[in-house]
């Protein structure tokens, strides 16, 4: 187990935000997905979003994950 329970972590950089994916394991041994949005709030601060997504409803948000962006590369190339 890694720190603070993480055994897998990448992240998105982009202009304006920083997007964690965190797999986590609790005591139980049963993982977790943590989603994290984070921006610069002023000079020292910052803004954190994060939600989680359970090991036994990862697929199903996978899935409807998937189709929201389908549809937006669709809507883009219209």
């Amino acid at each position: 187990m890694g720190i603070r329970g993480e055994v897998f972590s990448s992240k998105v950089l982009t202009e304006k935000r920083t997007y964690f994916f965190n797999v986590k394991e609790n005591r139980k041994g049963d993982l977790f997905m943590n989603v994290v949005e984070s921006k610069k709030q002023g000079e020292d601060g910052f803004e954190r979003h994060s939600i989680i997504v359970y090991e036994e409803d990862i697929e199903a948000f996978y899935k409807e994950m998937s189709k929201a962006v389908d549809y937006i590369k669709k809507s883009k190339s219209k």
